[in-house]
């Protein structure tokens, strides 16, 4: 009799450096639904991500192997035997939805890194869940690229952000109505510190599951740690009150980094906010061809709540929300202390940041201020490209007038790399990203976008990893 072919296991059994590790199974009954995969007609590899993948010991597999667990999920080794696609409400442009969760996505794994970090990998367009409501569950190949575009430019700017870790193409077509259709189709997985949102937050609320939230918060300060609140903070031993603290402190970083990047993200909403900090989830953004606070990326955001120049306001306000969710463990007062911090702590961290783009060394929040005020008046006056401007600029160079006096007596960084010497800044303005998604629209050509993520990993190493605050745990350059 002849045997029966036995399963194949993937390479990754055999790297020592893959961890699995599931702390989110402790939570699995409340916090999600079990859910299978969408069973597509084709899985074409497209994009993967070896640079991050090598961090979780999955650089190794093959094609195939990668194709079975990222384009078929199944399972990977000591991993999640079923995903999970997790629960949240959400305010979405400030109105509040308690019928949403995750309607195309879930959460697919859970290992550790080198540093013993967690990570998860999450997915898009991986089919329909019980939060799908009359959606399909599908993501478009476009929309995949995208966020490929968005999330390597991102990084290279020192943005704290998820990275696009694999697209396969799924072999369908599919509608949308506000794009030409039919269009191809693809599965995509993100690799991130955590999915836990402001919104999870906000359903236990909802339904009044103080043990839940508690249990939450718990694995929040456990698997995204920082450091303790300031030692004059009322309530600082309340684990609310901490995780309090650490989101308004990662929100007012993110905010910063977005406005120093010329980023738009385009939907602000709180089932978008993610507790670690990073940013995710790309549909409408765009990158500033000019300095323009109103500018919005999503064509139907009519009001401009999520304009660009409104980011701040809006990461505050959804703080704001989490404060409200954490009543349900904890008093009001050490809460709002927390959130007052949210306006100084933004100031530092967009004086630094802005310094770091620009090549010189903070001198501290209040020199930092002048020089942000003074090129962002140059911005305004000459209608420069942001991009360019921080290239044109770089370490001080060609400064005049009132830029060259901000900048007097501040240290130049190391600027070796040879991407400064070149003829311009890189860019993610939307013609270049019409353009490289028509090549593969009309040709199936993918060198433009390999060329163009090559490009942006340049200058990505060119500018280096941007300064912290203190006590930051999470590198933003690399996973």
């Amino acid at each position: 009799m002849r045997a029966e072919p036995q399963p194949v296991p993937s390479k990754v059994a055999a790297d020592a450096s893959y961890r699995a590790d599931t702390p989110i199974e402790t939570m699995a009954e409340w916090i999600g639904d079990e859910v299978a995969p969408a069973a597509f007609p084709e899985t074409i590899l497209r994009f993967r991500n070896d640079r991050h993948a090598a961090g979780i010991g999955l650089a190794q597999l093959s094609d195939a192997d990668w194709v079975k667990h990222f384009g078929r999920f199944e399972p990977l080794p000591g991993n999640l035997p079923r995903p999970l696609a997790l629960r949240y409400h959400g305010h979405q442009f400030r109105v509040y939805n308690p019928e949403i969760g995750d309607g195309r996505g879930f959460l697919f794994a859970q290992l550790r890194d080198g540093a013993d970090r967690l990570l998860d990998l999450g997915t898009k367009g991986s089919g329909p869940t019980p939060w799908s409501r009359r959606g399909d569950g599908r993501l478009t190949l476009k929309g995949a690229v995208r966020e490929i575009l968005a999330t390597e430019m991102l990084e290279a700017l020192g943005v704290y952000t998820s990275k696009t870790f694999s697209v396969v193409e799924t072999g369908e077509e599919l509608t949308r109505g506000d794009e030409p259709s039919p269009t191809r189709s693809a599965v995509m997985t993100r690799l991130s510190h955590g999915h836990i949102r402001i919104g999870t937050f906000q359903r236990l609320l909802a339904l009044e599951e103080r043990a839940h939230m508690a249990q939450l918060v718990d694995y929040c300060l456990e698997q995204f740690p920082g450091p303790p609140p300031p030692g004059d903070a009322p309530g600082r031993d309340d684990p609310a009150v901490r995780l309090m603290h650490l989101v308004v402190e990662r929100m007012a970083d993110l905010a910063a980094s977005w406005m120093v990047a010329g980023f738009v993200h385009g939907v602000l909403n709180t089932d978008n906010m993610n507790i670690s900090g990073e940013s995710f989830d790309y549909g409408p953004w765009r990158f500033l061809p000019q300095w323009d606070p109103g500018f919005t990326a999503a064509y139907f955001d009519h009001q401009g709540l999520y304009a660009f120049g409104r980011q701040p306001e809006a990461l505050h306000w959804n703080c704001g929300q989490f404060a409200i969710a954490l009543r349900l463990l904890t008093d009001a007062p050490p809460l709002i202390a927390a959130m007052e911090r949210f306006g100084p702590l933004y100031m530092e961290a967009i004086g630094r940041r802005w310094c770091w783009r620009l090549g010189v060394a903070s001198r501290g929040p209040e020199a930092d201020a002048a020089v942000v005020a003074t090129s962002e008046k140059a911005l305004s006056e000459t209608g420069v490209a942001p991009d360019r401007f921080f290239f044109t600029h770089r370490a001080g160079r060609a400064a005049e007038g009132d830029l060259a006096d901000a900048l007097a007596g501040y240290e130049p960084l190391a600027s070796e790399h040879p991407y400064w010497e070149g003829t311009g800044p890189q860019s993610m303005l939307i013609d270049e990203v019409e353009a490289i998604w028509a090549a593969i629209a009309e040709a199936d050509d993918w060198q433009p976008l390999s060329d163009k993520v090559a490009a942006l990993r340049d200058m990505g190493a060119a500018h280096g990893a941007p300064p912290l605050p203190a006590g930051h745990v999470w590198d933003t350059a690399t996973t």
